[in-house]
C-alpha cells in the first residue's frame, strides 16, 4: 500500500465527500458477513463510534481475510460511500487491505463484549481499546486541555511544582520515601536512626502530596499561578475514591480572600463541565446510555444552578435535624464524611454546595483563622455523587499567627523556613484551592470507581504496568 495520509474516523463520520478515496487505519471491533461479503467495524480511538468497512470476499485472498479478527490492526484504502445502514451515514468500500498485527481469537482477552470493569482493571494495558475506556480517556484529555485554557484565559501562569519534596504540605504523614540509600544496610546514626545526610539530597525526601505550598511561593511574585501535576499518598486505602497516585490542580491567588476563592472555584467548575458538554457529547451520550442515564442531565444542572453557600456550623445543624441515621455520627467539630456531604447536595439543597468556616482543629495549619478563634476560612465544594470535589482556603498571611499554628501542630520550623520567609518579606493576603483531577473525571463521566478514570491506577498491592 503506497504512502498516503491517514484519515481519522471521527472526521470521516462527519464527511459527505462521497466517492472520494480514503485511507483508514485502526483496530477491528467485529467482523461479520457471509461467503460473498464481509462487514468490518473499525475503530482508531478518535471517536467512540466505529466506521463500517465493506469487503467483497472474492477480491481478497482467503488467507488474508482469515487474519482479520477482533483485535487485529489493519489499514484499509477504499471509497467513501453513503451507507444504507441506520447506525452511520457513511461506510467504506474496501479496495486494498493490509494487516499490521493479528490477534489470536483464542487468547485475545477482549474477544467478547460485556466484560466487567473489575476484569478490565486486571488488563489495564488493553482496556483503552474498549468503548468505555476510549470515552473516559478522551474526556480526561479534554478536561486537562480545558483546565489549561481556562487559567490561561484568566491570566494565570502554570507553575511546575516539584514531585520530590522535603515537606509534608498536608501534615498527614502518609508519604512515599525517595532514597538512594542501601535499603538492606543503610547508614545509621547513634540510636539507630537512618543517616539521611548521606542520601542523594542530603536529607530525607518524599513524593509530594500537594503542590500548594510551592504554588503560594509563585503567587507571591506572579500574583496568579496554578499547578497541575501528579501527587502521591501512601494511605493503605482500597475505597472507590482513593488512589496512591493521582493528579491535582491547585491555583493560588495573591490578593484573593475567601469569597474570591469561592467565586473562582464555582466559575472554574462550571467552565469545565460546559466544555465537556460542548466537546465530548458523543462520549458522554455513550456513558449516559451504558452506565448512568442521569449523567448528562446532572452535568447540565450543575452548569445552570448557582451553588449553595453556607457555613459548616449551619450544615451540622441541618444534618443533626435531618432525622437520618448516619454511619458516622455528626456533631460540631467532627469532619464531615461523604454520606453527610452527599445528603446536603442531593437531598437537602438539590444543587452543589460550598461549605465555609470549618473548625480549626480539623483543618491544615496554613488556613487563616476567623475572628471567633475557633474556625478557619476554609471552603469545600461538594458535588452530587462525589461529595467533596474541591478543598481550599484563604491562607494565613500573618507571620505571628502562622507561627502560633505551626507550634500548636508541632511542625518543625526548620522544615518550613522557606514558607515562613514569604510572611517575613512582603506578605500579602492570598487564597487558593485544590481540585482532584480524578474526582472531576468521576463526576463528568459518571463512572463509580476512581480506578476507572485514570489510565493505570496505583493502589495498594497494584503497580503492575
Amino acid at each position: 500500500m503506497e504512502h498516503t495520509r491517514r484519515n481519522r474516523i471521527v472526521d470521516l463520520l462527519k464527511s459527505k465527500s462521497y466517492g472520494s478515496e480514503v485511507l483508514v487505519k485502526g483496530w477491528v471491533r467485529t467482523k461479520r458477513g457471509n461467503k460473498n461479503i464481509n462487514f468490518i467495524a473499525l475503530n482508531d480511538g478518535s471517536v467512540v463510534h466505529h466506521i463500517q468497512v465493506v469487503v467483497e470476499v472474492a477480491a481478497y485472498p482467503e488467507d488474508l481475510l482469515k487474519l482479520i479478527t477482533t483485535g487485529s490492526c489493519i489499514a484499509v484504502k477504499g471509497i467513501l460511500v453513503e451507507s444504507v445502514g441506520q447506525e452511520q451515514h457513511v461506510e467504506i468500500q474496501a479496495r486494498e487491505i493490509e494487516v499490521y498485527g493479528t490477534a489470536d481469537a483464542e487468547s485475545y482477552p477482549l474477544q467478547k463484549k460485556g466484560h466487567s470493569l473489575e476484569f478490565l482493571r486486571e488488563i489495564a494495558h488493553l482496556r483503552p481499546r474498549t468503548n468505555t475506556f476510549g470515552a473516559v480517556l478522551r474526556i480526561r484529555h479534554a478536561m486537562a486541555f480545558a483546565i489549561h485554557q481556562y487559567f490561561n484565559d484568566q491570566g494565570f501562569y502554570y507553575l511546575h511544582a516539584p514531585i520530590i519534596t522535603g515537606s509534608d504540605a498536608e501534615g498527614a504523614g502518609a508519604m512515599f520515601r525517595v532514597s538512594t540509600l542501601d535499603d538492606k544496610n543503610p547508614p545509621l546514626l547513634p540510636g539507630g536512626h537512618v543517616d539521611y545526610s548521606q542520601d542523594f539530597f542530603g536529607k530525607e525526601t518524599k513524593l509530594t502530596v500537594s503542590g500548594q505550598l510551592e504554588a503560594e511561593l509563585g503567587a507571591m511574585a506572579l500574583s496568579l499561578v496554578y499547578t497541575f501535576g501528579p501527587t502521591f499518598r501512601a494511605e493503605n486505602s482500597n475505597t472507590p475514591r482513593h488512589l496512591a497516585e493521582f493528579w491535582m490542580i491547585e491555583p493560588e491567588m495573591a490578593f484573593y480572600d475567601i469569597h474570591d476563592d469561592m467565586d473562582l472555584a464555582e466559575d472554574f467548575l462550571k467552565y469545565l463541565i460546559r466544555y465537556a458538554l460542548g466537546h465530548c457529547l458523543d462520549d458522554l451520550e455513550f456513558l449516559n446510555k451504558m452506565y448512568d442515564n442521569e449523567l448528562i442531565s446532572r452535568l447540565k444542572q450543575v452548569v445552570d444552578e448557582k451553588f449553595e453557600r453556607l457555613t459548616y456550623t449551619e450544615a451540622v445543624e441541618i444534618l443533626k435535624a435531618s432525622g437520618q441515621t448516619w454511619e458516622y455520627p455528626v456533631d460540631w467539630g467532627t469532619d464531615l464524611q461523604a454520606e453527610h456531604e452527599r445528603y446536603l447536595v442531593e437531598k437537602h439543597f438539590g444543587r452543589p454546595v460550598i461549605l465555609t468556616g470549618y473548625p480549626k482543629d480539623i483543618k491544615a495549619f496554613y488556613m487563616k483563622m476567623n475572628e471567633d478563634g475557633k474556625t478557619v476560612r476554609a471552603m469545600d465544594v461538594l458535588f452530587p455523587k462525589i461529595g467533596e470535589i474541591i478543598g481550599g482556603s484563604q491562607r494565613e498571611e500573618n507571620l505571628e499567627a502562622l507561627m502560633k499554628r505551626i507550634h500548636e501542630m508541632n511542625i518543625p520550623e526548620k522544615d518550613v523556613w522557606w514558607y515562613l520567609d514569604t510572611r517575613k518579606f512582603g506578605t500579602a493576603p492570598h487564597a487558593g484551592f485544590g481540585l482532584g483531577f480524578e474526582r472531576l473525571i468521576l463526576f463528568v463521566t459518571g463512572m463509580a470507581n476512581i480506578r476507572d478514570v485514570i489510565p493505570f491506577p496505583r493502589t495498594p498491592k497494584n503497580a503492575e504496568f
